[in-house]
């Protein structure tokens, strides 16, 4: 998991200071670029959090499997 925020830390740095670089080098109106930075920082956000949402969903069902497991383990067998 640290692996994992570490990855998605560095991702949204990198990603800012690629908006701050885009605007300090383009040769667009000062609107324009507002836009299309407030664009890219929305994209941005977006994928973050699906990535979230989907490393969520599958660390939820990793616990539910343990936990399943877990609980077949401490039940006796059947004796017939």
């Amino acid at each position: 998991m640290r692996k994992f925020a570490s990855f998605v830390f560095g991702s949204v740095i990198g990603a800012l200071f690629g908006v701050v670089v885009a605007l300090l080098i383009a040769p667009s109106s000062g609107e324009e670029l507002q836009a299309r930075a407030r664009e890219r920082v929305s994209n941005l956000r977006d994928e973050v959090q699906n990535a979230y949402k989907m490393r969520a969903a599958q660390l939820q069902a990793e616990l539910e499997a343990l936990s399943t497991g877990s609980e077949d383990d401490e039940q006796p067998p059947d004796s017939d």
